[in-house]
């Protein structure tokens, strides 16, 4: 695997926000890092393409997936040197590896497949889609939230990964990861 896509393993619990767009993920991975006093790894890709939107580019290309990954496991590289107990990503070459092969037709770059594949975290919260759309510039898929929760969901499944759904309010669910974080234990 390309050094620049090589994961720095870690003296914490990886965990991952996995899920469809609008569910919630960066609002959870904060607030649990801020519960825990740790560190959280926001999505490289919402501030890349809002830079791109910006600047009036208002298309994402298959050039840009690569420099996307890069930038997000660079971001996970760099928190997990200071936290503690557990790094909360707030998404990861996996969940990049989804809207590749949702938005592409099947095609994922293989150093992203390979990265994804080989990349190790301890568990995933996968977000349910009960929460209500939240509209902003990159948000463009409101009416196929049930099938992008399927295609994320049987990503994990396919690739046996521990994961807990997370449904309801916030505060839901917050209780049900803080109460499955406490089983969660180092190797």
């Amino acid at each position: 695997m390309e050094e620049k896509f090589r994961q720095i393993p870690g003296d914490c619990i990886k965990v991952v926000l996995f899920g469809p767009e609008s569910t919630g993920k960066s609002t959870l991975a904060e607030r649990l890092a801020n519960l825990y006093d740790t560190e959280w790894v926001p999505e490289f890709m919402r501030d890349y393409l809002q830079k791109k939107w910006d600047k009036e580019e208002k298309q994402i290309s298959k050039e840009d997936l690569l420099p996307i990954a890069e930038g997000q496991i660079r971001l996970e590289n760099e928190k997990v040197i200071h936290a503690n107990s557990y790094l909360f990503c707030d998404t990861n070459l996996r969940e990049l590896k989804v809207y590749c092969r949702y938005y592409y037709n099947g095609f994922c770059p293989s150093e992203i497949l390979e990265a994804a594949d080989n990349h190790e975290y301890h568990h995933y919260f996968l977000t349910d889609i009960d929460l209500p759309w939240v509209a902003d510039d990159l948000r463009d898929r409101p009416d196929d939230r049930q099938n992008m929760f399927r295609i994320f969901e049987q990503e994990l499944i396919e690739n046996n990964l521990p994961y807990t759904l997370l449904s309801g309010s916030l505060e839901e669910r917050i209780e049900k990861a803080t109460q499955v974080l406490e089983t969660l234990k180092l190797n």
